[in-house]
């Protein structure tokens, strides 16, 4: 566990330095506004902080999808840190707890939160989103005020540099729990990135039958198989002929979706996990209707963060193997420049209190 001499009299400072991004290509490292915390807030000294796929799509297109900058916006939702002061409101926290961040906000009064669906609410507030205006900071600095109920205790012998993950692997579990009883089922998660890797971690814990993986380079493959999969081809040069009764297509590449619904049997189940850009997708229509496929959506998670940190804490070796370079903030642009490279990259962690 992580160990913080917390300071009573420590000096608040009005400003902190955070990652933030003002356009395509344009990303810098500088003070943002630090408010003290409301009654109900709390404020946390940032540990680590993962670099996710959104976060290198707003530095290369300026948006995720229908999600576009319209002004400066700190990144950041895979987070993790140390509570440094508390509201006066705030109960079951203290100064020097290690906790993981929830980066979702749900609103509580939506028809999909009243329905007990807050990762489809209306009205949520997310880490280091555009979707909304003004944006919603995220995570990626060395100081932030959150909500207390964004916050989670860490389990026994989990650290905070491992429950960065929470929030990737959550969305694994989520889309897991979509598919619904995966027990016995022979599944394949078409696309290794590192959603696809966890969903093979989920997998393998929920006691798939057998788990192919494909994607298009080998090093995403080599993790796959440390994370339980049972067979991995690069379809660069394999083609893979089997079907299977349960597809998690993970890429988001719209040419991948025909491939995907030609892999999954009669009567089986396909997941669309990977975000597909907006607009129309072609889809062979006829084959879903005449195998009865069944195509599900799934999107980010909600209770499934708390699951995600167990089986963390249960399993840290997932953390471990997904993890593939650390920086520390102040060199964020070799972090960001080498977690696009698939053939050595999986997970990149930014270390958030380096000096």
């Amino acid at each position: 566990m992580d160990m913080y001499p917390f300071d009573d009299n420590k000096t608040f400072p009005s400003m902190t330095e955070s990652l933030v991004i003002h356009a395509a290509h344009d990303l810098r490292l500088e003070p943002v506004p630090l408010p003290q915390p409301a009654p109900d807030e709390v404020w946390v000294d940032m540990a680590w902080g993962g670099i996710c796929g959104s976060d290198l799509h707003y530095l290369a297109h300026g948006g995720v999808g229908a999600s576009v900058l319209h002004g400066p916006m700190v990144l950041g939702h895979e987070v993790s840190g140390i509570i440094a002061r508390i509201g006066s409101e705030v109960r079951g926290f203290a100064p020097g707890d290690a906790v993981a961040i929830h980066p979702a906000r749900p609103c509580g009064t939506c028809p999909e939160c009243m329905a007990r669906r807050r990762n489809l609410c209306r009205n949520t507030r997310f880490l280091g989103s555009a979707a909304r205006d003004p944006h919603t900071d995220g995570g990626f600095r060395r100081t932030m005020v959150l909500a207390a109920t964004q916050l989670r205790h860490l389990p026994p012998g989990l650290d905070t540099c491992r429950a960065c993950l929470a929030e990737p692997l959550s969305v694994a579990l989520h889309a897991v729990a979509r598919a619904g009883d995966v027990r016995g089922r022979t599944v394949m998660v078409q696309g290794a990135g590192p959603i696809g890797l966890l969903l093979v971690a989920a997998l393998a814990h929920h006691g798939a039958g057998h788990i192919v993986v494909t994607d298009l380079v080998d090093f995403p493959l080599q993790r796959a198989r440390l994370l339980g999969a049972d067979a991995c081809y690069n379809t660069s040069n394999v083609e893979v002929r089997d079907e299977f009764d349960i597809l998690f297509e993970a890429t988001g590449v719209p040419a991948a979706l025909s491939h995907a619904i030609t892999h999954t049997r009669r009567g089986g189940i396909l997941v669309q996990v990977g975000m597909f850009p907006p607009g129309d997708i072609a889809a062979p229509m006829a084959l879903i209707i005449n195998r009865e496929i069944d195509v599900r959506g799934t999107f980010r998670f909600d209770v499934e963060f708390d699951a995600a940190l167990a089986l963390l804490s249960e399993k840290p070796e997932i953390a471990d193997i997904l993890v593939t370079q650390k920086f520390p903030l102040s060199d964020f642009s070799s972090a960001f420049a080498l977690a696009p490279d698939r053939r050595q990259a999986a997970k990149i962690l930014l270390s958030l209190q380096d000096e």
